[in-house]
């Protein structure tokens, strides 16, 4: 509603039958709302939040809204804990010759918004608990179809299959690719993005989520941080709103060898369980809970060493290292080459750009229970790994645990629903700007090495461990793992359709996710997320694009990378969360 005292200006203004009922005057405010009255209520609709699209059928304006369940008597929207519904608001004007001037008032407003108007959707059926197809069928395609979006589906087949899409799509006839799944489609796609020769534009193409599977760490972590409840709803209604925002991206390298990151790295207790549990996989996500109890009864200490740069503020933890003395581990990471980077993948991201060896790097030994970097501050739908963490701060959040008393460590457990655990006095709790992890062999089990989990896929398997005879990425060894820095740029961001918005800062290589916050930049998310009163649900970043005409009714399809790669079919399309 408007503040008190205030009189927004009238845009256009006319007599309207409204739902075949009431005849009043209806009214299009410079604020983006429709008001009228209903009896004695005022009644109103603002389109940015509510208003999905617009048809025109005979004499009538079909406007297609989603609004809540329980409204205010003003009609604008409630409580947020009332449930989402569709609905369809018919205006007929009294005077026909206003049909095609409420029609154009209402689309020119809601195409200043910038909206996507034409998106490649994943599904992946195999995921979780198989619930992907129904997901968007039941939840997301009416509410992207209400909006006039035009869907490209399609069903990955395979693992690596999303990655293979998009590593060699034609990314210009999107606006958006859309992820309907648990993390691991999101991942694919943004591996495959950075691996393009065309890689600085690629990475520019919006993301969003969609939950569907077993973690969804990637679009808890955006909702929550809007507010927002984890469904399927509200983030397809982020999709077609059309915000965004920036993500950093972590650069995992050992040797030649590269993978991007976008929610987190495990190794020690949490990759064990996260990997391990899999063997009850029919047992649903309980499953974690169960094996967690396992591994707690049996618990297991790794050697180890990591290194790190530790974010402004943390410079205390750990032990300096004095690159003339003993302590090689940092030095020789350090020898990492821009030349280097980019000689392992000619045609794709070299990573960030970081001068190692002139950072202060500080180091600690095992052994570990557990060592724990995230990106999000959500690992999954009940796990807040890092309540700290930001989408786009330049650092890691690390959640380290040495040693650590059984029953501490079961309330260390049950602490993760809401980030409590990081207060135990059993955990080191810090952000890094850099880290360096030199895994080693299980304490007392000195022929037995421990698993890498990196984004819910195994880069890494030491001997003796859970299907250690599966051919993994990387070796069981050094890893160094870098996030891209910032990258300031004068101009500000872009929408789909002018005015730009406020000037803003850029990531060189950061992941743009669709937002459901308004058009900020990362400072003032920050601000927002810390004062909890984000409306909006963050997704990846849209770059200007025109389109212009009706939407094609038979979108051209990407071809496979490969020779020999599977047809893609126009089916539905699951999406799973990634780092950068």
């Amino acid at each position: 509603m408007d503040e008190p005292g205030s009189s927004p200006q009238s845009v256009f203004s006319d007599r309207v039958k409204i739902n075949g009922a009431v005849t009043t005057q209806l009214t299009l405010t410079s604020e983006g709302k429709l008001r009228w009255n209903d009896g004695e209520d005022q009644r109103c609709l603002v389109l940015e939040k509510q208003v999905l699209g617009l048809v025109v059928e005979g004499t009538k304006v079909v406007v297609k809204t989603v609004v809540h369940s329980e409204e205010g008597c003003c009609g604008c929207i409630g409580s947020r804990e009332a449930g989402l519904v569709r609905k369809d608001f018919v205006f007929e004007p009294v005077h026909g010759d206003s049909l095609n001037l409420w029609y154009q008032h209402l689309r020119d407003h809601l195409d200043s918004f910038g909206r996507p108007k034409r998106l490649l959707v994943f599904v992946n059926p195999y995921g979780g608990k198989r619930i992907a197809p129904k997901v968007y069928l039941d939840h997301v395609k009416p509410l992207l179809e209400d909006a006039g979006v035009q869907i490209t589906l399609l069903e990955t087949m395979h693992r690596h299959h999303a990655k293979e899409v998009v590593s060699s799509m034609e990314l210009s006839i999107y606006d958006g690719i859309v992820c309907v799944s648990g993390d691991g489609i999101l991942v694919e796609v943004v591996n495959g993005l950075l691996e393009r020769q065309d890689w600085s534009d690629a990475i520019k193409m919006p993301l969003g989520m969609i939950p569907a599977g077993t973690s969804n760490g990637m679009v808890k972590s955006l909702l929550d941080a809007a507010g927002e409840p984890c469904s399927p709803a509200n983030a397809a209604l982020a999709v077609i709103r059309g915000h965004k925002c920036s993500l950093d991206v972590a650069t995992i390298v050992q040797g030649e060898t590269k993978y991007y990151s976008v929610l987190m790295l495990a190794w020690g207790l949490v990759a064990d369980i996260d990997i391990e549990s899999e063997k009850y996989r029919w047992m649903g996500s309980s499953r974690m809970d169960f094996y967690a109890l396992q591994r707690l009864v049996s618990l297991r200490k790794y050697n180890g060493q990591i290194s790190f740069v530790p974010a402004p503020g943390f410079e205390t933890y750990g032990e300096p290292i004095n690159h003339n003395s003993g302590h090689t581990s940092a030095r020789e990471s350090c020898d990492f080459s821009k030349e280097q980077l980019v000689k392992s993948h000619p045609c794709g991201s070299f990573g960030p750009d970081v001068e190692l060896m002139n950072q202060e790097w500080r180091t600690i030994s095992g052994p570990f229970v557990s060592v724990w970097l995230h990106n999000v501050p959500w690992g999954a739908e009940n796990t807040m790994a890092a309540p700290d963490a930001k989408f786009s701060d330049g650092c890691l959040d690390l959640v380290l645990t040495k040693e650590c008393p059984r029953l501490a460590l079961l309330s260390f457990m049950t602490e993760l629903s809401n980030g409590g655990h990081v207060k135990s006095p059993h955990v080191m709790y810090l952000k890094v700007k850099a880290f360096i992890l030199e895994p080693g062999d299980r304490v007392k089990e000195p022929n037995v090495g421990g698993i890498i989990d990196v984004d819910g896929e195994v880069v890494a398997r030491g001997n003796g461990t859970y299907k250690c005879e599966e051919k993994t990425l990387m070796a069981y060894d050094k890893l160094l793992i870098t996030v891209n820095q910032v990258t300031n740029y004068s101009r500000p961001f872009q929408r789909f359709s002018p005015p730009a918005g406020p000037a803003s800062r850029r990531r060189l290589g950061a992941v743009g996710l669709f937002n459901a916050c308004e058009h900020e930049t990362p400072a003032d998310c920050d601000r927002r997320i810390r004062k909890g009163n984000m409306r909006y649900v963050i997704l990846h970043e849209f770059e200007q694009r025109g389109h212009s005409g009706k939407p094609e009714t038979t979108p051209p399809f990407p071809k496979p990378a490969a020779k020999g790669a599977s047809t893609l079919q126009p089916v539905w399309i699951q999406f799973r969360k990634k780092w950068k």
